[in-house]
């Protein structure tokens, strides 16, 4: 089976310093793929590599076989890496509705001038567009609240809107930074269902950088551990949570006998 995203010996120095060093993974079509590790391990770097916001020192990215070097954030997008981030970055200003339709935009083929004169061809996608961004929002059953502001939303209901706006953009490999960062325990539980149904429904491979070990070891089929930029460990959840150097390095914890392993909650 050849992976849809395939990184090899990726790595990045700032200024002196080793952020990531030969970071390799090969994910699979319709895979859930987990990246854990302490703050600073270098979760995020990976994402930001991934989508081309930094460009490798060293290694390569190859999507579908073809290579990302050289390409910028949008193109990586257009190509079919999608992300969320951290600290929620929509358009809060504007719709819920109108987040989800300008991340449609790059696939729209209608002229400058056919949207500036209103032209058939101009409201003709722009109406299917409106219906894809509905049919997405109903996806987080959202579609209640499609007018509203974004920034009016609840926390977890904008998490979900920033995942379904990264969906408008059709992506093969969906990444998701902290996607129950700020949830409760119920809406985790959710959450948790969301993903497999994102994934089943479009057919995607999903990788998640994610604090909340219950979500990780519920969901993910393979779990990648960072330590300072090196990857010490990498297996199924149950490999993971019973490895001693994940256990001394990240999440150990004594139990009343005196054990250790990962706690899944």
């Amino acid at each position: 089976m050849t992976p849809i995203l395939d990184v090899a010996n990726l790595g990045i120095d700032f200024g002196g310093l080793q952020a990531l060093d030969d970071f390799n993974i090969q994910v699979y079509n319709n895979e859930i793929v987990g990246l854990i590790g302490p703050n600073g391990a270098g979760k995020t770097t990976v994402f930001n590599l991934l989508t081309s916001v930094y460009q490798p020192s060293r290694g390569s990215i190859a999507l579908e076989g073809k290579k990302t070097k050289g390409k910028n954030t949008y193109q990586v997008t257009q190509s079919g890496i999608a992300r969320t981030f951290q600290n929620i970055r929509l358009f809060k200003d504007i719709s819920v509705l109108d987040n989800v339709m300008v991340a449609m935009h790059n696939g729209m083929s209608y002229t400058l001038a056919e949207a500036v004169l209103r032209l058939p061809s101009y409201w003709k996608q722009e109406a299917a567009a409106r219906r894809t961004a509905m049919d997405l929002l109903a996806v987080f059953d959202m579609q209640g609240v499609a007018d509203a502001k974004a920034g009016s939303l609840p926390y977890g209901a904008q998490r979900r809107l920033e995942i379904a706006r990264a969906l408008a953009t059709h992506p093969k490999v969906l990444l998701l930074d902290e996607p129950a960062a700020g949830m409760n325990p119920s809406e985790t539980a959710e959450l948790m269902t969301t993903i497999r149904s994102i994934r089943d429904r479009f057919n995607i491979a999903i990788i998640l950088i994610e604090h909340d070990m219950s979500l990780v070891m519920g969901i993910c089929e393979r779990i990648l551990v960072l330590n300072y930029g090196l990857v010490i460990a990498q297996g199924t959840p149950e490999e993971i949570r019973n490895n001693p150097l994940v256990v001394e390095a990240y999440l150990g914890k004594k139990d009343s006998d005196g054990k250790k392993g990962i706690q899944a909650s």
